[in-house]
């Protein structure tokens, strides 16, 4: 029967805001990691960064692959915690950390193998003895992330979103402590340029894991759960429902991320300055996209609640309530990276040719924010009433077909360089949004 009280709008956006924030500092803090690499070692050299560009583009492809996979513990748990099914709470957390496991294990082997075809991938030839090192370290840390991002989930989904945030925050801090030691050799420590910061991530990754999990063992709050947790019962039901709906959120999140991490690769063969500017602007991408999608895992989490009890006028509400945040935020973030563009490229490099590259794709960056903002936001909303099949769908063709074809248009067939590639974007991503937007419409009339 369906619940016809709905919530006003000004209370969703509290709730949403109290969700939240913790989320999207705990979405920053993952960004953060790769961003304090990329800074710090830019500051090293320019090799550096253009080598922690091409490596950090291709592992997070499968960063966010794990990580849209992951969030297929919200959907399921939100409801068991909507009507206090406390046992079936537990047990979906640890049918989500096995497949978690396991998918790390599979990207490491995956990714192991492309290791060796890194020659032969156009990028210029005097990089490959930086990228080789970072790129084995890095890929390392993968199990660790994918066993944390399903403790993560679980906590989104239960509610607790300052848990993971803290740990995240302490995480980063240790990171960028073990950056400034590896990087520059301080004190007795070795100076081991972009490789340090490969080991400071490594190991800032590893602590991450450890601290969740203990939190989970001794935290009060959590010991109700831990029936569910070590139960003997079967939870083979459970992992092919998280797998389910996993395949498709990891695939649609991937692909988007293919988008930008396969146009590295285009970047690469214009130069390295051309690939060091796509990476200076895809972590400043990278952290507007965090912010809006710490909104959008807010909306899933609550969505998600009132879809567990059936009321779809507050399931609407909590959608367009977020959409009303991300478009905010969206043009605060994209006025204020324009405005201050030449300061924040500074932050990364002072090599002048960098960054004249950089300011050339302010603009279309500008654009893509708001078609980025809308898919972000109703991508959540179906993963909250777990309506995630068609994503695949419609993330293969504005990301693969759209996508990618205009870029090498734009940057080869044009004449339009390093900026001509980013021209894809607000084109893809607004196309995307709006049949996110068209299918959740169509699923909560």
């Amino acid at each position: 029967m369906q619940v016809n009280n709905p919530v006003t709008y000004r209370r969703h956006i509290y709730s949403l805001q109290v969700l939240g924030v913790p989320i999207i500092i705990g979405q920053l803090g993952s960004i953060v990691q790769g961003l304090a690499d990329t800074i710090m070692v830019g500051q090293y050299s320019t090799s550096s960064l253009a080598a922690a560009g091409f490596v950090n583009n291709v592992i997070t492809l499968v960063l966010v692959l794990a990580l849209g996979y992951s969030y297929a513990i919200t959907p399921v748990v939100g409801p068991f915690h909507a009507k206090d099914e406390i046992k079936e709470a537990g047990k979906t957390l640890r049918a989500g950390l096995q497949i978690n496991g396991i998918l790390g294990m599979a990207l490491l082997i995956v990714m192991g193998t492309l290791y060796f075809f890194i020659p032969m991938m156009g990028q210029p030839t005097e990089l490959l003895p930086e990228i080789r090192p970072y790129y084995i370290v890095v890929l390392l840390s993968l199990p660790l992330q994918t066993l944390f991002n399903g403790f993560k989930q679980f906590f989104d989904g239960i509610g607790k979103t300052q848990t993971p945030m803290w740990i995240m925050l302490m995480a980063n801090l240790l990171n960028i402590i073990g950056n400034w030691l590896l990087i520059y050799g301080i004190g007795p420590f070795p100076e081991w340029g972009l490789f340090g910061a490969g080991i400071s991530t490594l190991f800032s990754r590893l602590v991450m894991l450890l601290a969740i999990y203990l939190v989970f063992l001794v935290g009060k709050d959590y010991k109700k759960y831990h029936i569910g947790f070590r139960s003997k019962d079967s939870v083979g039901s459970l992992r092919r429902q998280l797998h389910r709906l996993g395949q498709p959120l990891a695939l649609q999140m991937g692909m988007e991320t293919a988008s930008f991490s396969l146009c590295a690769i285009m970047q690469g063969w214009l130069g390295s300055a051309s690939l060091a500017a796509h990476q200076v602007m895809t972590n400043i991408g990278s952290i507007c996209f965090m912010i809006y999608y710490g909104i959008g895992a807010a909306v899933a989490v609550r969505v998600s609640h009132f879809y567990g009890t059936n009321d779809l006028p507050n399931v609407r509400r909590s959608a367009f309530s977020g959409y009303l945040m991300i478009l905010s935020a969206g043009i605060v973030l994209a006025g204020s990276i324009a405005l201050f563009a030449p300061v924040i490229c500074s932050w990364f490099t002072d090599d002048a040719e960098v960054r004249h590259i950089v300011i050339s794709m302010i603009f279309p960056f500008v654009l893509y924010q708001l078609g980025d903002g809308l898919q972000v936001n109703f991508a959540n909303s179906l993963r909250g009433i777990a309506d995630v099949r068609p994503l695949m769908r419609y993330a293969f063709i504005c990301y693969i077909l759209i996508s990618l074809p205009l870029s090498y248009i734009f940057a080869f067939s044009l004449n339009g360089g390093a900026q001509g590639i980013w021209w894809a974007y607000p084109v893809a991503l607004t196309t995307a949004g709006s049949l996110f937007l068209r299918r959740f419409l169509i699923k909560t009339q």
